[in-house]
């Protein structure tokens, strides 16, 4: 079988990431199920290890789009990034607060993604994520949930055969304790998760979030979506830091990251752990391959 080619970005060139896409591109297992491309900045461009840059910022853009046009093109299968750093994003006047809304826009998929968590002990979905804590009950609209929801059904089964078994976290303490301890749940999440079980997803919930990544730990679950960016990440990088993939859900490629970000305080060190990396490339490939054989 042909190894699929797949894109290794190398994020922000002051961070660790084009050490770890080297030592990933390297990699036994890697070079096993694919063919790795490593896409970064020109290689006389120069930067400052562990400084924050408009420039290092836009050579990461640059290095991004250079990636979808061969991703949409067909002259790779896939895309796994290392990390950009969102302070340099903004110090160039990028709009973007990250990868997952900068290829939305690089696609046409804007207001259409999601943000997937993926390990073996636990997936976890976002239905917001880059949102300040204080803005997350408005953001949370029956549109967006419902929109999450559907998009979440729709794309699991690529990871795994059969209809996902879905289940919602609530945003406030207790799933809101009936309106004791917030309206979010009745009002919007509840209603949301009950109109997709009229369209055939299986949904349950909101459950607490406290409990709910617990239960979905041990297979009561496949995916849970989580209300907020933290509250769906504690979870994931406790049980799975270095072993979990990020995964962007709605787009026209396939796109897998790491688990962290640049890591300035120990870039150029030559110290960097690749195991994230490594993990991204690797899904990458499977999926990529699995949607070859479709």
């Amino acid at each position: 079988m042909t190894r699929p080619r797949i894109a290794l970005t190398t994020g922000d060139p002051a961070g660790i990431g084009p050490e770890i896409v080297q030592k990933a591109a390297a990699d036994a297992s890697v070079l096993q199920v694919c063919e790795p491309v490593i896409y970064g900045p020109p290689p006389n461009a120069r930067f400052s290890s562990g400084v924050v840059s408009p420039e290092a910022a836009r050579a990461a853009c640059e290095t991004i789009e250079a990636a979808v046009r061969d991703a949409l093109a067909g002259r790779v299968a896939a895309i796994a990034t290392a990390p950009i750093n969102k302070l340099a994003f903004a110090q160039a006047g990028l709009s973007w607060k990250g990868h997952t809304d900068l290829l939305a826009h690089l696609t046409g998929r804007d207001e259409q993604v999601a943000m997937l968590f993926w390990s073996e002990p636990l997936k976890v979905v976002l239905a917001t994520i880059h949102v300040p804590l204080a803005d997350v009950p408005r953001a949370l609209t029956r549109a967006r949930l419902d929109a999450i929801i559907d998009l979440t059904a729709r794309e699991l089964p690529r990871f795994s055969s059969g209809q996902p078994r879905l289940a919602m976290a609530g945003l406030n303490p207790h799933a809101g304790e009936e309106g004791v301890l917030g309206a979010e749940e009745a009002q919007v999440i509840r209603p949301a998760v009950e109109a997709a079980r009229a369209r055939g997803v299986d949904i349950t919930g909101p459950f607490p979030g406290d409990t709910i990544f617990l239960r979905a730990s041990q297979g009561d679950f496949d995916a849970v979506i989580a209300c907020f960016h933290d509250q769906g990440l504690i979870p994931v990088k406790l049980l799975a830091f270095g072993r979990s993939v990020n995964v962007t859900l709605g787009l026209p490629i396939i796109r897998t990251s790491v688990d962290h970000g640049t890591a300035f305080d120990i870039a150029g060190q030559g110290v960097a752990d690749p195991s994230s990396m490594i993990e991204a490339v690797r899904l990458a490939a499977r999926l990529a391959t699995s949607a070859d054989s479709r």
